[in-house]
């Protein structure tokens, strides 16, 4: 995952293997903020302290020595109830943390663990986006449930809330994933973000050549609208749709497929699968809502292949329309995927090929590493800032 680094980086790298400390949520998926972690925990050779990590996650070998599960129980690992457990567990992190010069904190449960600044030492936020269950989207989470159950939730969000801004207040500094976070971090929170695009590994993907087909990587959940694009091709029975991913919506929307032959699911595959799909694809087509930065896009660029998404949140920082991709309005219809999808023909993504390439080293792993790694060196000698 991590590739060879300039002497500064490696000497920094090392002078950090015994003072930094990782917290992140839990490894349930192979997503990019879980990447996000294990690469700079690698990198650094730092304490990585998690959750608890499902066998639909990385393996073992894409963790750094010593890396400590907090061992939350199968049981309690199911929606609802996983939230209130690691934060419990991670609450009790706070004084072995305190022991740490540096402590870099990823997700939305983990920051509970940051000692008080009282307690010496640096705590840093790698904040993915702030939770959206407790803002832009709590509305409509809260009117798809039940009277019952939205009066069961009401005080556990309140509670929630009161926790997680104050462990935003112990953090010396924040960094997140893009300005469409950025901005909301500001929204939400009062607080200001240095904006690190996330690592994208860009030597693992390369064009290949070009299939017959169109492929979406984005999992299979209500925000990324993965259901658009299925319902499009039901519209082009000539065009062929592969939908390489999982999640919770998979089943609904194979369903919704009704088997037709242009459209196929392969579930989540392996680092090496993906890349070869995505490598011999024409286009790949990504639609999330107001995505927090979206590293999908850009692998799909380090392959030379352009991207149709959305004119909203991270990809427009990512995607240029009408040269590495086409960004679509944000209340697109059913239609406009059709259009877009019969104008992204075989030659015309070709001609976007070198375009693409050339955008997405912007985003390469050794970018993010660098950054982050002054932000920690800036962050234990502020003097020299």
């Amino acid at each position: 995952m991590v590739r060879n680094q300039d002497s500064s980086f490696m000497r920094f790298s090392r002078s950090v293997s015994s003072g930094l400390a990782i917290f992140h949520d839990y490894f349930g998926i192979r997503g990019g903020g879980e990447r996000l972690v294990l690469t700079l925990a690698q990198a650094t050779h730092a304490t990585l302290v998690y959750g608890y990590k499902t066998d639909q996650s990385f393996d073992e070998t894409y963790f750094p020595t010593g890396a400590r599960s907090l061992g939350v129980a199968r049981r309690f690992r199911k929606f609802g109830l996983h939230i209130p457990v690691l934060t419990a567990a991670f609450r009790r992190q706070q004084r072995w943390a305190a022991r740490f010069p540096v402590r870099l904190f990823s997700g939305v449960v983990s920051p509970f663990s940051a000692p008080d600044r009282s307690d010496g030492g640096i705590n840093i936020y790698y904040c993915h986006t702030p939770p959206r269950f407790l803002f832009d989207q709590r509305e409509s989470i809260l009117a798809r449930k039940s009277p019952l159950r939205r009066l069961i939730a009401l005080p556990g969000l309140a509670l929630f809330e009161h926790g997680y801004r104050r462990a935003v207040r112990r953090m010396d500094i924040i960094a997140t994933n893009s300005e469409n976070t950025r901005a909301r971090i500001k929204k939400y929170l009062g607080r200001d973000s240095v904006v690190i695009y996330p690592p994208i590994d860009t030597g693992r993907f390369s064009w290949t050549g070009q299939g017959s087909y169109y492929l979406s990587t984005a999992r299979l959940s209500p925000l990324k609208r993965v259901d658009k694009i299925v319902e499009a091709f039901l519209d082009m029975p000539e065009k062929h749709l592969v939908v390489v991913s999982g999640g919770e919506e998979e089943e609904r929307l194979r369903r919704l497929a009704a088997n037709a032959p242009n459209i196929q699911f392969r579930g989540w595959v392996g680092d090496a699968e993906l890349a070869e799909l995505i490598g011999r694809s024409i286009a790949t087509i990504y639609l999330a809502k107001d995505e927090d930065f979206g590293m999908s896009p850009v692998e799909s660029m380090a392959a030379g292949k352009p991207v149709i998404g959305v004119a909203e949140g991270g990809l427009l920082e990512s995607i240029r329309d009408g040269t590495t991709g086409t960004l679509l309005d944000p209340d697109f219809t059913r239609r406009d995927i059709v259009s877009a999808v019969m104008a992204m023909t075989p030659e015309k993504a070709l001609s976007m090929r070198f375009a693409c390439e050339e955008r997405a080293r912007e985003f390469s792993e050794s970018h993010f590493l660098r950054r982050m790694t002054s932000l920690i060196e800036a962050a234990e000698h502020p003097a020299q800032r």
